[in-house]
């Protein structure tokens, strides 16, 4: 028998409203930013006190049977896993993998006045503040659906909740975790992630692919030292000028079109009928902080879809050699260096791409310059398996149960370095992958907020999904 909806979310209600808006808020506080961008990171502590909060919670939940742990790693961040046997000796041997992360993106300046990113602040039905979204929520979530499951007389096989510390990074310490691990996973058959996004806020959105990512920079030296502009200027090349034609070399200056054939990769017929059917509703709904009158590289909703989601991009993110404005003296420059973050198609070979991208920006230097490439890291996308009948079944009822429609699916244009993995190792498991990034919530930038009955819609789909993979 199917869960009592209206018992599950009153119960979901009840856990948020008692026991996770306040806990959730604390870790707000924490400014754990993830270790590319504190590399001092043991030493702040700031890590340790959001995996303490995360951990000490996580002890008190009325879960039975369920152990809580901290695993560490020399030298790597560490994880919190939370394994709860299952509900009948007859599922012990089939897992559940629910996959969070508790690593924060930097502040990011351009908060609005009265919000910053380590206070949060409850405006109506948004909890502003870093990382409630993205994606501090999801191990109070899955916790919390787990308890109304278990209340409301469902099932479940033996669960697994992995919360990693390195995502925003990349996930760089997550493999040594996962050997650590070994066989410890057990054989797992649901992968469920709540650390992707919506195209609205009035359904379920079920994730069906996600782009690589490639960081890289690459730096163009001139001269040892900088000289007098006067005295250089028209004999020695400008090193930006030099850069910028390195650029052209893997992206169309015109278009934004990557130029570098392995960051491409084949479309599914699948998936070009599933952008055709929603492309309209999706691109609606992105809220870009546009300035003036900029427009977007396409004109068609589903042209600005496939590039989102299943086409390669690349983003200047940073830029080093140049100094501040009211320190520059007139003087031409030794070098100048980018940071590129490079969208990978889903099944992009990672590693292709990068020696790819390495080898059209290196060959036959202009003027003779040094130029250096150096790769910070390539992690593949992931595309999802076909949707299982029991699984669409339960996210379909989950969607009109909570929402009042059917779920709807989407690719996300971000990266979950975890899913790739997942993929690959189990190769037969099912993925609900979803979350609460929707319209205007700007994770990674200012004002993040977590849309809160979207998050609470979200859990009680889970504890659906949950006892529905028990029955299957």
């Amino acid at each position: 028998m199917a869960l009592d909806a209206a018992r599950i979310r009153t119960s979901v209600d009840t856990r948020w409203d008692r026991d996770v808006l306040g806990p959730l808020q604390d870790y707000v506080r924490i400014p754990n930013v993830s270790p590319a961008f504190d590399p001092q990171w043991e030493a702040n502590g700031h890590m340790a006190a959001a995996t303490a909060l995360i951990r000490q919670w996580c002890e008190a939940r009325p879960i039975e049977g369920m152990t809580v742990e901290v695993l560490e790693v020399p030298g790597r961040t560490p994880i919190v896993l939370c394994e709860i046997p299952a509900t009948d000796p007859a599922l012990a041997d089939d897992t559940v993998l629910l996959y969070g992360h508790l690593d924060k993106q930097p502040e990011m300046s351009g908060w609005r006045e009265g919000l910053g990113p380590w206070e949060p602040v409850l405006e109506g039905d948004l909890l502003y503040g870093r990382g409630g979204a993205d994606d501090g929520y999801a191990v109070f979530s899955s916790l919390a659906a787990i308890e109304a499951l278990r209340e409301a007389g469902g099932s479940h096989a033996r669960l697994l909740v992995l919360i990693e510390a390195s995502e925003e990074s990349g996930s760089p310490d997550l493999p040594a975790h996962l050997d650590a691990l070994g066989d410890r996973l057990g054989q797992v058959s649901l992968v469920v992630g709540l650390d992707s996004g919506a195209a609205t806020y009035d359904r379920l959105w079920v994730t069906t692919s996600l782009r690589g990512v490639l960081m890289a920079s690459v730096r163009v030296e001139v001269l040892i030292e900088g000289v007098h502009s006067g005295s250089a200027g028209g004999v020695v090349p400008s090193s930006f000028r030099l850069l910028r034609r390195l650029l052209d070399r893997i992206e169309d200056p015109d278009t934004g079109r990557v130029l570098v054939d392995e960051l491409w990769c084949d479309i599914p017929a699948e998936r070009h009928d599933q952008m055709a059917a929603t492309a309209d509703q999706i691109v609606a709904g992105l809220a870009f902080p546009w300035a003036g009158s900029t427009r977007p590289d396409h004109a068609e909703a589903v042209d600005l879809l496939r590039a989102r989601t299943w086409e390669p991009s690349i983003a200047n993110i940073a830029v080093d050699g140049f100094p501040p404005p009211d320190r520059a003296g007139n003087v031409l420059r030794p070098f100048t260096e980018l940071t590129l973050s490079c969208r990978l198609a889903p099944t992009a070979d990672p590693a292709a791409a990068a020696d790819a991208l390495e080898r059209a920006l290196i060959a036959d230097p202009p003027n003779g310059a040094t130029v250096t490439v150096t790769v910070r890291g390539a992690e593949g996308g992931w595309n999802a398996p076909p949707t299982a009948g029991w699984l669409q079944s339960a996210v379909d009822g989950a969607s009109e149960a909570h929402w009042g429609q059917p779920s709807a699916a989407m690719g996300e244009g971000g990266t979950i370095p975890f899913m790739g993995m997942l993929g690959a190792r189990f190769p037969d498991a099912q993925f609900l992958i979803t979350g609460v990034l929707g319209p205007g919530s700007n994770a990674h930038g200012p004002n993040e907020f977590l849309h809160l009955p979207m998050a609470r819609r979200i859990t009680a789909t889970v504890s659906h999904v949950l006892d529905a993979h028990a029955r299957r």
